[in-house]
Formats: C-alpha cells, structure tokens, sequence
C-alpha cells in the first residue's frame, strides 16, 4: 500500500489550487485559482486528474441514519497508533428530509462526506479522542478510499477554504481514480505550512448507492505511512456502474 501511496504522490505536480507566483502585475496579491495546471508538463496528469468540486457550492438535504447514527466517527490507524479523526455521514439531496434510501427516488444521487484532523481534532469526546497516539502529524498528502467507489458518478471534491486555511495560496489538491477508489493527493510542496495536525478538510464523492454500513474503506498517508480506518461504504452493485473504472472519452 505505502508503494501506491508513493506512485500516487507524483500527481501532486498539478497546481490546481495556486500558482507559484501570486503577484499581478501591480503588485497586488492575485486571486488563488484552485484549478489552474502551473505548467505544461502537468497537462498529461492533469488529463487524468477528476473535475474537483468546491464543497461549500453543495446544497445538500437531510443525512442518513444509521446504526451508529447521523455520524460515523473514528480513527484511521495502523500498527503504531492513530494518525487521524474522521467523522463521516452520508446526505441526500436538498430538499428530501428525512433521508431514507428505502424511500428516497429511484436514481437518488447519496453525498458521502468526510471530515478528516490530521492528527486529532482535540476534542476528546469524538473520533480518536484521548486513544491517539501520534499527536504530532507534521505533514498529510493523501485520503484516499481503499476499496471500489460503488455507484460512483464522477462528482467528487473537498473544502477549498479549509484547504487554504490550511497550507495556504500554495494549496494543491488533486482527485484521481486508482483501482475504482478515489484518491485526493494533496501537495503543499517542500517547506512552509502543510495539511498537518488538526487542521480539518473535507473532502466529498457521489454516488447513486446509499450506504451499506461501516466499512474499513479509507486511509490517510500522514508522516510517510499510510493508516486505515472506517467511513459509510456502498454496497456492491454491478448496474450501477463507477466512474472511476468506465472508459474515459477521448478529447
């Protein structure tokens, strides 16, 4: 797993959250374009990079119940010890409440939403709490699902303002396919702040599959190593396809 992790890295080349020179020509600061490839040598990533969507442009309606209520929280972990909280939940669209996927439309599309602390998010009474064991996350590049993105439909994003409240102008972060799972590479280059100890992000994909509980299906790589940890996860469904593992079209 830590050799994906480190293949994937290599996508962070793409600038799609800032460019290195962010001053106008009249001196003044320039607007952040968070979807900008810096360079021509990233265009042949950037043609396999996934349109990032801006979590604060959803509109989204009730969130769906389930057995260990509107929230899944938790830790994602190896054998060392906790290295995130998540807290994740699974939402209907605007305007359908109470969310209930035995009642909800045919062709319902579910918003699976994941808030990640590097680290913890310091309060004990959610996710990893006082059980975390690597407080000090000093550099985060990668959330990723670890198993087949059910259902996916190709809508995926995160926080572009945490993102810059976190690194910075200098923000990068990139969402791609591997294996049919979704994978958010996030770059914030060598020196100067990076995605690290509490400082949440968020990040969102699609799907027309609701839920079908808990699963161990996501991961982080925080300080070089990779840590798994559970989420809501859709249940196999052959019909309703994946974005990440159909054919792309040319052009």
């Amino acid at each position: 797993m830590t050799r994906r992790f480190a293949i994937l890295a290599a996508v962070g080349t793409i600038a799609l959250a800032a460019c290195s020179d962010n001053t106008g020509s009249d001196g003044e600061e320039a607007v952040t374009d968070l979807d900008r490839v810096a360079s021509d040598g990233a265009a042949e990533a950037a043609a396999k990079a996934l349109p990032a969507g801006d979590f604060a442009e959803l509109t989204l309606g009730a969130k769906i119940a389930g057995p260990r209520g509107e929230d899944v929280e938790g830790a994602l972990s190896n054998a060392a010890g906790n290295f995130a909280d998540i807290r994740s939940y699974v939402a209907c669209p605007a305007g359908i409440d109470p969310c209930d996927p035995a009642s909800a439309p045919a062709g319902t599309v579910f918003t699976y939403v994941h808030v990640v602390h590097p680290g913890e998010d310091n309060d004990p009474s959610t996710g990893d709490g006082e059980g975390n064991t690597s407080s000090d996350v000093e550099r985060a590049s990668e959330f990723r699902l670890t198993m087949p993105a059910h259902g996916f439909t190709g809508q995926a994003g995160y926080s572009k303002a945490e993102a810059l409240a976190a690194i910075g102008a200098k923000a990068d972060v990139v969402v791609t396919c591997h294996e049919g799972g979704i994978v958010w590479t996030v770059n914030a280059g060598d020196g100067g702040d990076q995605w690290e100890q509490a400082e949440p992000l968020t990040f969102y994909w699609q799907s027309t599959v609701p839920p079908a509980g808990p699963r161990d299906a996501y991961a982080i790589f925080a300080n070089y190593t990779a840590a798994h940890g559970p989420g809501p996860y859709p249940a196999a469904d052959e019909a309703a396809g994946n974005a990440c593992t159909a054919p792309r079209a040319a052009g």
